[in-house]
């Protein structure tokens, strides 16, 4: 981890989430990490404002957009890298256990004749497998658990670790989605915890436990201290705490709109004859979740 990444996160409070841009001060390429399309299920409607927001701040500070990356495909928004990629000619890319996901969804979305080759992405990575933004040197590191394709990408001495570490007052990733493993979630933040502990770790959501302010980044050395889930419990004792929690947890509104478009690498549905997209929902898929 011979460089230190410039990395600037934009939060997005309807769902929750940070997206990053991380860059290479020297050459001023960049990543885009898990941005978000805005959508809003009561209407219907569509934007780029985060979108537009991000390739803002990428111009004002001369950035070259070298990547987008998503950590998983997401279940409570929509990814917007098909759109951002349209607009920088950027490399898309995503874990290669993607596949995975794809595989398990077409299932429940009926869609026997939908490509679950992870070809919607320009790259699959594989775990430990090394990329480059600028002259940054970054690698992958496979971190199931929350989903079966999730990954962390380690760029510089930052760690993106999306839902699998939260902040250290709020724990770590929920692990009932399909597919979802405590017990490989467990696994996984000990791998990220291995780390050096000054590597600076930046989560991809933030609830904002008793109305705090939104925060987003921590080191290795802090989660391993405070984190309330992890510091000082024994595997057995996390995995009984995080089923007995999600137990109680509501499904993300937004995980039957999301998951057909981001194992679709983001890409909207095509429009129908009358020239309007059209999501489609199955009903009582999820019915062992707790209602709001």
């Amino acid at each position: 981890m011979s460089h230190k990444p410039e990395v600037a996160a934009f939060f997005d409070p309807r769902t929750w989430s940070l997206q990053y841009v991380v860059a290479d001060p020297e050459t001023k390429a960049c990543a885009i990490i898990d941005p978000v399309q805005d959508f809003d299920e009561k209407s219907g409607q569509t934007a780029a404002r985060h979108a537009d927001r991000i390739l803002a701040y990428v111009a004002e500070k001369g950035y070259r957009v070298e990547w987008i990356l998503d950590t998983h495909p997401h279940a409570d928004h929509f990814s917007a890298a098909s759109w951002l990629k349209a607009r920088t000619g950027a490399r898309t890319a995503i874990g290669e256990k993607v596949v995975e996901v794809q595989k398990l969804w077409k299932g429940f979305y009926n869609w026997p004749d939908f490509p679950a080759d992870g070809s919607q992405w320009d790259k699959l990575f594989a775990a430990g497998e090394r990329f480059r933004v600028g002259n940054l040197d970054g690698f992958v590191m496979f971190s199931p658990g929350h989903t079966l394709a999730s990954i962390t990408y380690v760029i510089g001495d930052a760690a993106f670790v999306h839902d699998t570490l939260f902040m250290p007052d709020s724990g770590a990733a929920r692990a009932d989605f399909p597919g979802g493993d405590a017990r490989a979630l467990w696994r996984s933040i000990r791998e990220i915890l291995a780390l050096p502990d000054e590597t600076r770790l930046f989560t991809g959501h933030d609830y904002q436990p008793e109305g705090r302010e939104v925060l987003w980044e921590s080191t290795v050395a802090e989660q391993k201290a405070k984190n309330v889930m992890v510091a000082g419990k024994t595997e057995a004792e996390f995995v009984a705490l995080r089923e007995a929690r999600d137990k109680t947890l509501p499904m993300p509104r937004l995980i039957l709109h999301a998951l057909q478009i981001n194992m679709n690498g983001g890409r909207l549905p095509e429009p129908e004859s009358n020239g309007r997209r059209y999501l489609k929902i199955p009903l009582d898929l999820l019915n062992a979740s707790p209602w709001e």
